[in-house]
């Protein structure tokens, strides 16, 4: 099956010039979720995580069903101010500014094996810093997978883990 057949393309979204990539219709469509999260699963599994992490917002639709998939359990990585109780945050640079993330402060125990998911690998420096958040609660994070990769702006070089995308656009 070919996913880009489950994923639309919506032009000038959120602003004009973007071509938004939206995965609706990928989840809509229960033979291609199915295969979808059947792929996620053969790239994640040879990674051996405990647990398995997802990036706010998307990254939730991704991660909490390959969890239940495989058994796991699924932890959140979220904007600043989102998550309950004591949390450890992570500040990165954006083009114009800072963003901070942040894992609740118990969520990782020092060792644990983590894979990290996303919808969508543009940039990378989300996934970067998610992974550097991760690495500074004591987590190996093993590997990491986004349903799509924008290729064209090579998110991958930014980051030191190996990554797995399902689907590829080169420009």
């Amino acid at each position: 099956m070919n996913l880009k057949d489950h994923i639309r393309t919506i032009p000038d979204f959120p602003k004009p010039g973007i071509l938004f990539y939206d995965i609706s219709t990928l989840l809509a469509h229960a033979e291609a979720w199915r295969v979808t999260m059947d792929r996620l699963a053969e790239a994640v599994t040879p990674h051996k995580p405990d647990i398995l992490a997802g990036i706010e917002s998307r990254g939730f639709l991704v991660a909490a069903p390959l969890a239940l998939k495989l058994g796991l359990g699924f932890i959140m990585v979220r904007k600043q101010g989102k998550l309950p109780g004591p949390t450890l945050p992570h500040t990165y640079d954006l083009e114009y500014g800072t963003e901070t993330i942040e894992i609740q402060a118990d969520a990782v125990k020092p060792g644990q094996r983590i894979v990290l998911l996303d919808d969508l690998l543009a940039t990378g420096g989300t996934m970067a810093a998610a992974t550097q958040l991760l690495h500074k609660s004591g987590a190996e994070v093993m590997g990491g997978a986004c349903l799509i990769e924008l290729a064209f702006l090579n998110g991958r070089d930014k980051l030191d883990i190996p990554m797995t995308t399902l689907v590829s656009y080169d420009n």
